[in-house]
């Protein structure tokens, strides 16, 4: 059940990013409420996901699924390019997070 929410909350935290972005820098109301919820509910299931896994697994894996999800977000909805660096950074959190849930005992899978 864990996991459920730590998925949850990695969707509610890209949700809220992602609204940050179409803010304006809070110039809009719509996202900016969309924002904070978004974190509330996101820090909220970390808190819940936290009673069950340590807070380096859980804050390396949210964020960077965060990162990824964003990546992908920035590049398709707002038109946001990506180098080869970038891409190969990207990379790198992915392989992170595979070796941490595949290889760690920490993760308690």
């Amino acid at each position: 059940m864990h996991w459920l929410f730590l998925g949850l909350a990695v969707l509610f935290e890209t949700i809220g990013t992602t609204a940050l972005q179409a803010s304006q820098q809070f110039t809009r109301a719509g996202p900016s409420v969309v924002v904070v919820f978004g974190y509330g509910i996101s820090f909220y299931l970390l808190s819940i996901t936290l009673q069950y896994m340590p807070v380096g697994v859980v804050y390396a894996i949210w964020s960077g699924l965060g990162i990824c999800f964003i990546a992908a977000i920035g590049y398709l909805v707002f038109g946001q390019k990506l180098d080869l660096p970038a891409l190969a950074g990207i990379g790198l959190i992915m392989a992170g997070i595979l070796v941490i849930n595949l290889f760690s005992d920490t993760a308690m899978h």
